[in-house]
């Protein structure tokens, strides 16, 4: 089967603390993270939490953008899945950047590879 779509798991560390902990930041951030890799936006959900710390997904028409964010940490875990030929690289690259991260490690998954391996555990008895 071919890859139906690529999963970008980052980790960002040393994030400047204002800006993960700025909702409205954070979103107008995903919602052009998005538009940069060439995605359609359909929804925006975010969520602040009190004392700190943010939550969102924007959903796009080849799949999702979402982030958590721990600002007294200088930490943000961000996920970025695409459908088709979009490359989920460029949306977690921007995100990154705008976000101040010092550091950040990026872990790309193909996805829609075959279900061989898993039909084969789901069959032993």
């Amino acid at each position: 089967m071919e890859t139906m779509g690529r999963h970008v798991i980052s980790e960002l560390w040393g994030c400047d603390f204002e800006k993960i902990n700025d909702l409205d930041f954070i979103e107008r951030t995903f919602v052009d993270a998005a538009l940069k890799s060439g995605a359609e936006v359909r929804e925006v959900a975010f969520h602040k939490f009190a004392p700190q710390g943010v939550s969102g997904v924007v959903i796009i028409s080849e799949s999702h953008l979402t982030i958590h964010s721990f600002p007294e940490h200088g930490y943000a875990s961000i996920d970025v899945y695409t459908c088709g030929d979009l490359d989920p690289s460029i949306a977690a690259n921007y995100i990154a950047a705008a976000l101040g991260a010092k550091t950040s490690e990026n872990i790309e998954i193909p996805r829609g590879m075959g279900p061989v391996q898993i039909n084969q555990q789901a069959n032993v008895r």
